[in-house]
């Protein structure tokens, strides 16, 4: 079914990592509201296909921006697409990235473009989005996060770690806004075990998670724009994860730290 909406109605969404998984469920969630897109990712050839797909499905325009955010120059051009965008109303920060192993043994370099992308990347371009929709009154800003970000786990230092500043600077986002008496919104969505690529990409694989602990990207997206309409700073899908967060929350740390060496076992890599 295509939908179109009128030129003087549009609004503009820019998403990143929206080659797959959660990034493209928000594409094609906020296409089907009637966005014109900005997809961001690495894969041209992905992109391209989902822009021309949304493009053609549902009457928007969808344009398909090739970089990687980990680098200078990438990050550069997606903040110099948002000055250009100019009545840009959503941006959804979702690129990211697992590894496995223990820190000290990991690679150094992939460590430090970890903490590029989750960290760096956000600010820059939560900045870039911010300073305009705050000046044009309306506006919305979505974090993706994890349900990492609430406890350290074995061999997940530096995700764990991101995940954690993601969620506090989001929630400084959302005291800045509200103390200024800004509308503009901001969330943070921190989503359990979701049926998208990333496991696969890290090499952990899904076999030692039981069915009922995931869910699908399209889910998760749904859990996260409802979340936005009632305004919820903190959006966790799924009854499981949210009672999880909330032991997490309640239990003495040295608990918290006993049941993630029980649970992932011995970490050799």
């Amino acid at each position: 079914m295509t939908s179109t909406v009128s030129r003087g109605a549009r609004r503009t969404a820019l998403v990143t990592g929206a080659s797959s998984g959660i990034g493209e469920a928000y594409a094609r969630h906020l296409a089907a509201r009637g966005y014109d897109l900005i997809l961001v990712a690495r894969r041209q050839d992905r992109l391209a296909k989902l822009a021309d797909e949304l493009a053609r499905t549902h009457g928007v325009e969808a344009e398909a921006l090739a970089v990687d955010l980990t680098e200078e120059a990438g990050l550069g051009k997606v903040e110099e697409r948002i000055a250009r965008a100019g009545d840009l109303d959503f941006l959804v920060n979702n690129a990211g990235f697992g590894t496995r192993g223990l820190f000290f043994k990991a690679d150094v370099e992939e460590q430090d473009r970890m903490h590029r992308l989750h960290v760096l990347g956000v600010v820059r371009l939560c900045y870039a989005a911010l300073t305009r929709m705050v000046t044009r009154g309306k506006g919305s800003v979505v974090n993706v996060s994890s349900v990492a970000a609430f406890a350290q786990s074995p061999g997940n230092a530096s995700y764990c770690a991101t995940k954690a500043w993601m969620n506090s600077f989001t929630e400084g986002l959302y005291l800045d806004l509200a103390a200024f008496g800004s509308p503009v919104k901001v969330q943070v969505l921190c989503p359990g075990y979701t049926l998208t690529e990333f496991h696969d990409a890290t090499g952990i694989g899904r076999d030692h998670i039981p069915a009922g602990w995931w869910a699908s990207a399209e889910d998760v997206v749904a859990a996260s724009l409802r979340g936005l309409s009632r305004g919820k700073l903190f959006v966790v899908p799924g009854l499981r994860y949210r009672f999880y967060v909330f032991l997490i929350k309640v239990l003495p740390g040295f608990v918290v730290r006993s049941l993630a060496l029980q649970i992932r076992g011995k970490v050799r890599r």
